[in-house]
Formats: structure tokens, sequence, C-alpha cells
């Protein structure tokens, strides 16, 4: 058997956190056919190296990207809308996409929680699971409550909503509080992400850069999906907390999708490799397209799993 499947199959299980039995449902194949896969006992069928190769592009994360793919996939997540007030309004879909996106976006911050344990903390504010530390317990109330306060803003201003410094740190205070000291507050010393080259902003020069970026996201965006793609990019380096920058950069993403009408992107943890993969050639290259086609791809999951 060709070695290289043999590897991608073992990437695809590393990074998206998958069991063998989960992989082999995903590519609606016998665990035990995997397992010869795996172990080089014998070759798949082109139907399924295709199978793996596509698959292996969503979790690893591709090098390139085809225009035309790109133009439709924007062109397809563009046609998928939503407003703040239907959202709102619709008790049963907000609780559903408030349980998806905080179960993701916490998960790929290193949450070990569960799809369950988060529905359990989020369903029953006095529900304390012993087997989970407090601090997950209280990031899934959190998050949930940053989102739901940024919903609020969205809904009561309704077009004149304006993306503001205060509106950002309140997020950011909701968001840790309780979980750090300086929550609601820049940061006043110099940080680096952990297994990353990318340059952040010079602490002293946060507010500044704060300053631009929400210059920038109030603009009117001819193409939302590029504009999401810089907008997400840019708030990450400038990394202006201590800690959760990630999570507000998602919730204001999620948002801005919102503030056009569209369908907002949902990260999923088993993609986070390909997620952090393009953010870095967007910061450290200034290539957007990749990032591009992910938040597009990202948009039609939230719209398929609002469809089921």
């Amino acid at each position: 058997m060709n070695k290289t499947i043999s590897a991608q199959l073992k990437e695809i299980l590393s990074n998206a956190g998958w069991s063998q039995d989960q992989l082999a449902r995903r590519l609606d194949i016998p665990v035990r056919t995997l397992s010869r896969w795996l172990n080089y006992q014998v070759a798949p069928r082109r139907g399924n190296i295709e199978a793996i190769n596509k698959l292996y592009q969503d979790i690893a994360g591709r090098t390139e990207v085809d225009a035309f793919l790109l133009a439709g996939t924007e062109k397809e997540a563009l046609s998928k809308h939503i407003t703040v007030k239907e959202l709102i309004n619709n008790e049963k879909l907000l609780d559903k996409l408030t349980l998806y996106l905080t179960y993701h976006t916490n998960t790929i911050e290193g949450s070990t929680m569960t799809l369950a344990d988060v529905k359990e903390v989020l369903d029953d504010n006095n529900k304390i699971l012993a087997n989970k530390t407090a601090r997950e317990q209280i990031e899934a109330r959190n998050h949930r409550a940053a989102l739901h306060y940024l919903l609020d803003e969205l809904n009561a201003q309704g077009h004149d909503f304006k993306w503001t410094e205060d509106l950002i740190l309140n997020i950011h205070l909701r968001l840790m509080n309780t979980l750090i000291s300086n929550a609601g507050l820049y940061r006043n010393h110099a940080v680096r992400i952990a297994g990353s080259y990318i340059p952040l902003a010079n602490f002293m020069r946060v507010p500044e850069k704060i300053k631009e970026f929400i210059e920038t996201v109030n603009r009117p965006a001819e193409n939302l999906v590029q504009h999401l793609a810089w907008t997400h990019a840019t708030f990450e380096q400038i990394h202006p907390f201590s800690d959760g920058n990630g999570r507000t950069g998602r919730l204001i993403m999620f948002v801005q999708a919102l503030q056009s009408e569209v369908v907002p992107p949902l990260i999923i943890k088993e993609r986070k490799y390909a997620y952090y993969k393009y953010l870095q050639m967007t910061q450290l290259q200034e290539k957007y397209d990749l990032l591009r086609l992910f938040i597009a791809e990202s948009v039609i999951f939230t719209d398929n799993l609002i469809g089921q």
C-alpha cells in the first residue's frame, strides 16, 4: 500500500481527535478495513482514495486553492441568510447554535468537555460536573454570556450597530470573567503563541491597533467573506488580551456575519489545524484565499447544522 495514504489517515486521526471508529464512519467503511489500510495490509480503491484525500484537505489543510472552487464556495456561503432577530426569536435554534459554538470554540482552546457536558452546564446553571474542572465549566457559561450579550447589542441597535472599543472590551470581560484578573483589559506585557512564529503587536501599541481595526471592521464590505478573513486574521495578530483572544475573535467574526444577515461561520474543533494553518499563511504571507475558503465552508457547515 502507498505509505502516503496511511500517513494521511494517521494525521487525520491525530488532528481531528477521532477514534478509528469515528474515522471509519466518516469514510463509510468497516473499522477493520480502516485498520488494514493503516497497517499497509491492503490498498484502498480509487473512490476511497479520493474520499481520503478530500478529508485530509479538510482536516490538515490545503496548500493551494482553485479560483473556481473559492468563487463557488463563497457564492454558496453568501446565499445562506439569517437575521439576528430570527435567531433570537427562535429559542431552539439559539440554544443549538450557542451549544455548538461554545463546545467547538472552547475545545479548540483545550477544553476537555464533551458536547453532552457543555449541554448539561448550559441547561442548568447550578449543575457541577465532578469529572470536569471548574474552569472548563465557567468557560462554557461565560462564552454563552458573551455571545448573548453581543446578539442583544446587535438586535437592539439594528442597522445602527457599530463595533467600538467598549464593545470589544465588554466581550472579553464577559468571556474571561473570574478566569483571569485582567478580564476586559488589554495586556500590558509581551506575549507569544506557543508553536507559532507570528509576530504579535507590541503591547504598548494595542490601543492604537484596535482603533485601526475598528475603523476597518466598520467599513462596508464588497466581499463579506474576504472582509471576515482580513478582520479575523488582523484581530488575532493584534492579540490584544493576555488570554481569550481566539474565542473573542471568533465571537466577533460570528456576529459580523449576522450583522450582514449571513449565516455565521462555526469553526469546528476537527478543523483546528487547518484553521491555524490558514491563519498563519494569511498573517505571514498575506495569502487570504485559503482562509476565505475555510470561512465560506464554515458558513455552509453552520447552515447545514441549523437545517438538521
